[in-house]
């Protein structure tokens, strides 16, 4: 007599359940700690949707990863209105994966694969900017030409937010990108020159960021179209 298939399904699912599982946390190495991964992401569209952020606005994100702040965002926002840069091909392709996962395909985001700012364009103004964790891993150069591409794609009313590490430290390096410290006046300059104007909001900490995970201190900034 043929035994019940039951007893092969379970641990073929508990398997699958795994891999999958294992899947994700490789995923989630690419952007940070996995252990924090679910913090940040909360974190994310708490401050957006805390600043506002409206389902019809356009959304670009700036260093979209693998979506870890992505997924909610694309959630909130109304179709066709998310588009995700990234440098990196291989955690685009992990992007679109967890796109996948979260069943929001049907969102239609834009996501791509991006190295030189000074060459790309949008066909549309943004309302709101983000770089999460990000400005601090470009060099001065890379820097200075995202924030420029931010000011030419940003909405008269749009703004950007960047959080970015303040003062002095030495350079640091995070899987082959850098960790630069910087002082306030070098956003400032980028800015001005990308017809923007930079407004600390304060440090992470006080905007609803975890405040036991290192990075707590590090200063949220604001950038908007200059005024006439």
């Amino acid at each position: 007599m043929l035994k019940s298939p039951i007893p092969i399904r379970r641990p073929l699912r508990r398997a699958l359940r795994r891999l999958k599982l294992g899947a994700s946390a490789t995923r989630h190495t690419l952007v940070g700690r996995p252990e924090v991964w679910q913090l940040k992401r909360d974190f994310q569209i708490a401050f957006l949707r805390a600043q506002g952020l409206a389902p019809d606005d356009r959304f670009l994100d700036i260093g979209c990863g693998t979506l870890r702040g992505g997924i909610p965002v694309i959630e909130h926002l109304h179709a066709g209105r998310y588009t995700g840069l990234e440098v990196r091909a291989e955690v685009i392709a992990e992007a679109w994966r967890e796109l996948e996962a979260a069943g929001l395909e049907h969102k239609d985001p834009r996501l791509i694969q991006n190295s030189d700012f000074d060459a790309l364009g949008l066909d549309h103004r943004v309302d709101v900017a983000w770089a999460f964790s990000v400005l601090f891993h470009m060099t001065d150069e890379i820097a200075g030409a995202a924030i420029s591409f931010v000011g030419r794609h940003l909405a008269p009313q749009g703004r950007c937010f960047a959080n970015v590490c303040l003062g002095e430290a030495p350079d640091g390096s995070w899987q082959g990108f850098p960790v630069v410290t910087r002082p306030l006046r070098f956003y400032e300059q980028l800015a001005e020159t990308a017809g923007l104007t930079v407004t600390p909001l304060g440090r992470l900490d006080e905007l609803g960021h975890p405040a036991h995970l290192p990075d707590a201190s590090q200063v949220m900034l604001e950038m908007t179209p200059r005024k006439a």
